[in-house]
This record gives structure tokens, C-alpha cells and sequence, in this order.
């Protein structure tokens, strides 16, 4: 399914954007981080999928990598030129959500939202996330857990517990389509994404002209 969803990105974006699907925020989401990011970090724009999301972690470390903007440049003498951070993408991204996507799974779009980071597509997640949760043994060898604290953001407001994050944008799962083999939240998310290549393509300043940094030719500057 990743996979045939990544081939149908490539085929509707002629190549230009990458696709990445996180099934949670725990330690197999950050595998899959690290090896689809990477494995893409070229492309002019992403369609970050996060359906389904199991979650785990909070979705820092998946903000971070993907909002990663370029900050040095290194024009080599006989050579093209490195972008700085060489693993960072400063293109245009979707995000892909449903109602199955729940608590890390709620906290990932959330902070793709509050980063302005692109359009958020599909359904309103499961609306669980509540916070860490501490482990309590009972007599009888069973445990439960206990949420101990609630997540807010930087704006001082609380997390939606019970409704989850809406879409930016809102795109039925519609069965009938996924029977067909088309995915209406998938294609509307590339749709999104090739405007957004037009109003703000990924960009690499151009190199300067190389300075005379002799004694004369920084005398002359002066």
C-alpha cells in the first residue's frame, strides 16, 4: 500500500514530489522517517501520509527533520553547490490525516498545523491525545495507566481532547473511489502541492560571482 501510494505520487507529480507514510511516532515512525525522508530529500515537495497513525511519541522529531530550512550554501571552486542542512527539504509539503490517526497521531498534525507548515488534508483525527501516561501495577498482577497531564501549545490554548485536529482542507474516504484503486484524499493532496510549487518553489540563491580576494582586489573593494 506505501509503496503503490508512493508510485502514484511519482506518476501525478511527474516525479516532483516525494510521499512518506509514518504509521506512528514511536520508534518504527522514526525508522521510516529517517529511511523515506532520506531516500527523497531531493524532491521539490512532499505528501506526508499520517493515516492511521498509531502514536507514541510526540511529533517533535518528525517537525524537526521535515522543517528544516536552508541556511548556508557551499559553492565549490570546481563544482556545483551544497545546500546546508544537506538532509533538509524546504519545499512545499500536505499532510494526510484520518479519524484513525489518534494520539501521537493527533499531536503530529497539530504541530504541522501550528508551524504553518502546509495544507492538512482528509478527516479530523481520533481526538485521544491527552498526555504522558504513569504505569500502575494492581494486586491482582493486572496494571493500568493514568493520564498524569494534558498537552497546550505556545498559544497558551489546551489540546482538542475529544475532537481531534480538523483538515485545512476536507476530503471524504470515499469506498466507492477506493474500490476503483483511486484515493481521493491522496490525489487532492498532490493537487495541492503542484500549486504550491508554482507560488513558492523550492529555491537555491544563485552563486555570487567570486571576489578578487587578493591584497589589490580588497584594497579596490575598499
Amino acid at each position: 500500500w506505501i509503496e503503490g501510494n508512493r508510485k502514484k505520487v511519482e506518476s501525478l507529480s511527474n516525479g516532483d514530489l516525494g510521499y512518506m507514510y509514518m504509521p506512528n511516532t514511536g520508534g518504527d515512525g522514526q525508522t521510516e522517517l529517517m529511511r523515506q525522508f532520506y531516500a527523497q530529500v531531493d524532491k521539490k515537495g512532499f505528501i506526508i501520509d499520517e493515516r492511521f497513525n498509531a502514536g507514541g511519541q510526540l511529533g517533535d522529531r518528525f517537525i524537526e527533520m521535515l522543517n528544516r530550512p536552508n541556511l548556508y550554501n557551499i559553492a565549490w571552486r570546481n563544482a556545483g553547490i551544497s545546500r546546508i542542512p544537506g538532509k533538509g527539504n524546504d519545499g512545499p509539503k500536505a499532510m494526510l490525516i484520518n479519524g484513525w490517526a489518534g494520539s501521537g497521531g493527533d499531536a503530529f498534525p497539530w504541530a504541522f498545523k501550528t508551524m504553518n507548515m502546509g495544507p492538512i488534508i482528509g478527516e479530523r483525527t481520533l481526538g485521544i491525545l491527552v498526555g504522558p501516561a504513569t504505569g500502575h501495577n494492581l494486586i491482582d498482577g493486572g496494571s493500568i495507566t493514568v493520564p498524569d497531564a494534558r498537552l497546550y501549545g505556545p498559544d497558551g490554548k489546551w489540546f482538542w481532547e475529544g475532537e481531534g485536529v480538523p483538515p485545512t482542507i476536507e476530503v471524504w474516504d470515499d469506498p466507492a473511489q477506493l474500490a476503483k484503486g483511486n484515493d481521493p484524499q491522496l490525489i487532492r493532496a498532490v493537487e495541492e502541492v503542484k500549486k504550491l510549487l508554482k507560488e513558492k518553489p523550492r529555491k537555491l540563491a544563485p552563486k555570487p560571482a567570486f571576489e578578487d580576494r587578493s591584497a589589490n582586489g580588497m584594497k579596490n573593494k575598499e
